[in-house]
């Protein structure tokens, strides 16, 4: 998988091998699912909260949608997605995450390139946070095409590197010190060191843009969120 850009400083001694990948992060999660949402809160001062909210209205689905929520960990956005008034399904690798997870939605456990879904059996797809764990970008997205029914729209969310010379240096700091900090005090100091290195797994821009489209999605769109610490892609699957 492509790495960022130089400019993103990564420490990459916390990152596993592509190949050990799926087994590292699932373990990783296992083990901080517990106190997940807890810090998520704290880290983003709530911030992810509204992040979530924009993500399902930019599905810009009618009400009693079926939406797949991917990598759906704890149940974050499976619960927003109740709150607007949809039909979510929860699918993660993370047996902890599913064990620790707080939503009245269905929740499964599988495998993002093998979901346990008959073709265009959704509306909706939303992935919160989660772009940058799985091993490889391009089988997934067409595993989610392949779930999602012809018109239908997909939400992915995701950390983004902002460009503002005012604020990056600020975010920087706070992504990659503070909260390795601050995640090994009250979690897992290994897991909050791996996710801030994680945003190197993230192709460039163009790149990550070009992947969404080659797995059958069309009119994508970007934008950023919380002064460009998050960025949220859109798009409707080709009819």
């Amino acid at each position: 998988m492509s790495r960022a850009p130089a400019t993103v400083p990564a420490d990459l001694a916390d990152l596993p091998d592509i190949d050990d990948k799926p087994r590292a992060v699932e373990a990783m999660f296992d083990r901080i699912a517990p106190r997940y949402d807890a810090l998520n809160r704290l880290l983003t001062f709530r911030m992810d909260v509204g992040w979530r909210r924009s993500a399902v209205r930019a599905l810009a689905l009618p009400d009693s949608s079926r939406v797949l929520d991917l990598a759906c960990g704890t149940g974050d956005l499976c619960r927003t997605l109740i709150r607007a008034g949809h039909h979510p399904v929860g699918v993660d690798f993370s047996a902890g995450m599913l064990r620790a997870a707080r939503t009245a939605a269905p929740l499964v456990r599988a495998d993002a390139v093998r979901l346990p879904f008959a073709r265009a059996t959704f509306d909706g797809i939303t992935c919160g946070f989660a772009l940058r764990n799985f091993a490889a970008l391009a089988p997934v997205l067409a595993e989610c095409s392949r779930v999602l029914r012809p018109g239908g729209r997909v939400a992915l969310l995701d950390v983004a590197e902002p460009v503002s010379p005012l604020v990056r240096p600020v975010h920087g700091a706070w992504f990659r010190h503070v909260v390795p900090f601050v995640g090994g005090l009250v979690s897992d100091r290994a897991a909050y060191r791996y996710l801030p290195a994680s945003t190197a797994y993230l192709p460039p821009l163009p790149e990550m843009l070009a992947l969404v489209v080659a797995g059958g999605i069309v009119d994508v769109s970007r934008r950023t969120l919380g002064f460009g610490a998050a960025q949220l892609i859109t798009g409707t699957r080709a009819r």
